[in-house]
């Protein structure tokens, strides 16, 4: 069996999290990594053989050392020792710390791995200021006398002021920059050895954007990308932080030559060991492998990340555009006029010595719509003000700053033609304004530049490179436009048309005529939005509105970028041809160990809502057999051939009547597979389905085996209308009653081998054994003649957080997701026995 050592420190976490005070926590940025990523980030790490020097330097309770750890302590990798430099600033994680790294020695004591641990409780930037303030004599160097070879980090993330003391440490560092957690990369980063590597978890902020640029500069230039991975979703890495927060992790190696960079990207964040390949990976992970130049561009260095073909696809094209915005003549600021601060300037009415002023508001649907009621309409024109106003002449385009990222397009454009009264005019400051110092220009040319804006290409593009939902103006500099003549051309074509996206995407495309139709990327994820909709108007449950199924529907179909649905075809498939599909026609290469996720939480749903049927060539191929495929049926094939086409919603109609939706049939479906269960000598009985009875067989099946091999099952609560399963003689013989009145735990295991009577409750049901359920439980098995051992089992640890504060001492508490450890709440004995007789 595998060590588990990142299930210790994330047991240490959870319960750590539970225990800080939340604004110390919010100050201190303590936001820890869940095992699934650490283990992640550890195995990114190229070389962990021989002997490592690890520094931690935000450590918390240890989790991403005690996955590194945990990867160290296997055969293969062959790891001769490991000294741990930990630094933590707050006393109460550090204690957690040491028992982490108390385990961490202990894995490696037996599996021959020589682990040290050091725990620095001091704060990792503030520990050069104790070393003649020369940060390249930091302590746990020059205590060490050697550089490290690994570091492993989730450092906090802070903004820091310019007279914050970190702030002075940094610059004296060489080093300029707002926010504390690249001033942890790059201090870490300048502690590593020559070919040292780093792993780290970070926002993605510091990829664009002028505040992180001195930070890019100087640590791309000692550090060398090799991997970088997306969370596709903010709220995936802390998720049970409830944190909404674009993060990355990155793998880069000290003084090393960049070479290619491995893009990964996942929708969670649930990592796990593949057994057949040893691989960490999660259930929809894809990989994409570009050149170096590729991911770091231009004098800022800002990082564009690209995460399959299609993206890629989408940068290619977007290099047909050469011209920056100040050779078309054009600059572009943040709106000037800060509401909050100029209020008493501010009207709600258009008044005599009054400009318009414009917030986001007045800009909806690409029009505007001025004046409004709920915000100010005017601006008081005096000699205060007026540095802050713009001529009200020429056409104006406006971006908003901001957008929420679940919106279509980031940037969101509209022309304003100066055709309010007023010879100036005020822009706020949530608004981007492309101007000509300080004026509007020629009304062919912004509408141009405002259709390119708002083309999906340009959206897409932009998405690589901004990590946040912020539209800077530096960001609207860093693009490369069309020139003065592809603009006018484009505005030309645009004035008095009713743009929908379609037509904008048609006008950008025309300007690359270059390039085959084939190969535009638009085309690409314009097909997988069509079959996103199409499985949405069938009725697919939200567990398979993604791209991975919408890919899936194309494949069976074979319908590529440039196809049209009318042409669909129905296909014989194989998971593996349906997966190469997804890689040669959509660039999206998901990595080997996703097939069954394709199988079954895609496939096995197709077939349920008789989208598709299964091994139609030979029905008797066994559920495992390589050769299995799968056919769309021909009412779906219908209805694929129709979308777009005036006869879509008939043949939509038509199909809902006679098969309705999965959707529907899982809402209402009132008869579900009984859950069956194995008992130690051969009897099966059936649960009824639902978490509870999920949770059971996890007690009997992984539980007992694993802390009571043998143990018999004696009794289990509510297997099904109301009935117990029980072995009465053998509950008397222990000199145990049943009491019909009493609450009898959900299972009870006899184990004979040390005369110990399990009791386990399920969360699920009484929910845990706090005080008073522990002594309901001593009253109930008072007579018991053998040792009692109570235990809490908890579906995951997640769950188990929550009831932390509240579970009896004396006690042991077991988590399905962690099946091979077992928690003690302290009392006279580890795992019992109590109520000796």
């Amino acid at each position: 069996m595998q060590p588990a050592l990142a299930d210790t420190a994330d047991f240490y976490r959870i319960d750590a999290t539970q225990k800080l005070n939340p604004q110390a926590r919010s100050r201190l940025s303590q936001y820890m990594t869940p095992a699934p990523i650490a283990r992640f980030m550890a195995s990114l790490f190229n070389d962990v053989s021989g002997d490592l020097r690890v520094l931690d330097p935000g450590s918390g309770v240890g989790s991403l050392t005690a996955a590194l750890i945990e990867r160290c302590v296997r055969k293969a990798s062959q790891t001769y020792s490991a000294a741990l430099h930990c630094y933590e600033i707050d006393h109460a994680l550090a204690g957690y710390l040491e028992m982490t790294l108390e385990a961490a020695r202990k894995c490696g004591e037996a599996t021959g791995v020589n682990i040290t641990g050091h725990i620095h409780v001091q704060d990792f930037i503030q520990a050069a200021e104790n070393a003649n303030r020369d940060v390249r004599m930091l302590p746990f160097v020059s205590e060490v006398g050697k550089p490290f070879t690994h570091v492993i980090m989730n450092p906090p993330y802070k903004k820091i002021h310019s007279a914050d003391p970190h702030r002075a440490v940094l610059r004296r560092a060489g080093l300029e920059t707002s926010n504390l957690y690249t001033g942890f990369l790059y201090l870490a980063a300048l502690c590593l050895k020559p070919g040292g590597e780093m792993v780290a978890i970070v926002p993605r902020s510091f990829c664009n954007g002028p505040y992180f640029r001195d930070f890019r500069e100087k640590f791309l230039a000692i550090m060398a990308l090799r991997h970088v991975h997306v969370f596709a979703r903010r709220d995936q890495a802390f998720k049970s932080d409830d944190v909404l927060q674009e993060n990355i992790i990155l793998h880069a190696v000290r003084n090393q030559t960049p070479s290619n960079v491995r893009i990964s990207t996942s929708q969670n964040a649930q990592f796990h060991y593949d057994a057949a390949t040893g691989i960490c990976v999660t259930s929809d992970l894809t990989l994409h492998v570009t050149e170096h130049s590729r991911v770091v561009r231009g004098a800022d260095q800002v990082l564009h990340l690209q995460c399959n073909d299609l993206e890629q696809a989408v940068a290619d094209r977007m290099a047909q555009f050469r011209t920056p915005l100040s050779d078309l003549g054009i600059q572009v600021s943040a709106g000037p006029v800060v509401g909050f601060r100029m209020r008493g300037e501010l009207r709600t009415r258009p008044e005599p010595n009054a400009a318009p002023m414009l917030y986001p508001a007045h800009f909806r649907g690409g029009r505007l719509k001025w004046p409004r009621t709920r915000k100010p309409n005017a601006i008081a024109v005096n000699a205060k003000n007026r540095k802050w106003l713009f001529a009200n002449v020429g056409h104006f385009v406006v971006a908003r700053r901001f957008s929420s990222k679940e919106e279509r397009r980031r940037i969101v454009t509209t022309v304003y033609s100066s055709d309010l009264p007023g010879e100036l005019v005020g822009f706020e400051n949530h608004l981007n304004v492309f101007h000509v110092d300080r004026k509007g220009f020629a009304g062919a040319l912004a509408h141009g530049l405002c259709v390119y804006l708002n083309s999906s290409l340009v959206d897409q593009y932009f998405r690589q490179f901004s990590g946040h939902t912020q539209v800077n103006a530096t960001d609207l500099r860093t693009l490369r436009y069309p020139d003065r003549s592809a603009l006018k051309r484009l505005g030309t074509k645009a004035q008095g048309a009713e743009l929908s996206q379609e037509l904008v995407d048609e006008l950008v495309a025309e300007e690359i005529g270059s390039m085959a139709e084939n190969g535009n990327p638009l085309l690409a994820q314009q097909k997988i939005d069509d079959a996103l909709e199409i499985l949405r108007a069938i009725g697919m449950p939200s567990g398979q509105l993604n791209d991975r199924s919408a890919l899936t529907l194309l494949a069976l179909v074979g319908l590529t970028p440039a196809g049209l649905w009318a042409d669909a075809k129905c296909l014989l498939m194989g998971i593996t041809p349906i997966m190469d599909f997804c890689r040669e026609q959509y660039g999206r290469q998901y990595a080997p160990s996703t097939r069954e996720t394709f199988r079954r939480q895609t496939m096995h749903q197709f077939v349920e809502a008789s989208i598709a049927r299964y091994n139609l060539d030979d029905a008797d191929r066994p559920v495992n057999s390589p050769k299995a495929c799968y056919q769309v049926r021909q009412p779906v094939l219908a209805v694929v051939r129709a979308f777009g086409t005036s006869d879509w919603q008939r043949k939509l109609a038509a199909f809902l009547e006679v098969q309705g939706t999965l959707a529907r049939k899982w809402a209402r479906r009132r008869q579900m597979q009984m859950i069956p269960v194995d008992i130690p000598g051969g009897e099966r009985i059936h649960l009824v389905p639902g978490l509870q009875s999920e949770l059971i067989k996890h007690i009997i099946t992984e539980f007992a085996p694993r802390f009571a091999p043998k143990a018999d099952v004696i009794y289990i609560g509510d297997i099904g209308e109301n009935m117990d399963y029980s072995q009465q003689q053998r509950l008397q013989d222990i000199g145990v009653i049943m009491d019909k009145h009493g609450k009898m735990p959900d299972v009870a295991l006899y184990f004979g081998e040390k005369r110990r009577l399990l009791l386990v409750e399920s969360v699920t049901s009484h929910g845990p054994i706090n005080a008073k359920r522990h002594n309901e439980l001593v009253a109930l098995f008072a007579a018991a003649h053998c040792g009692i051992v109570y235990v809490t089992a908890f579906p995951d640890r997640g769950t188990m957080a929550k009831y932390l504060s509240v579970i009896s001492w004396e006690t042991e508490v077991w988590c399905a997701d962690a099946p091979s450890h077992l928690i003690h709440f302290d009392g006279e004995r580890f795992w019992g026995p109590y109520n000796v007789k």
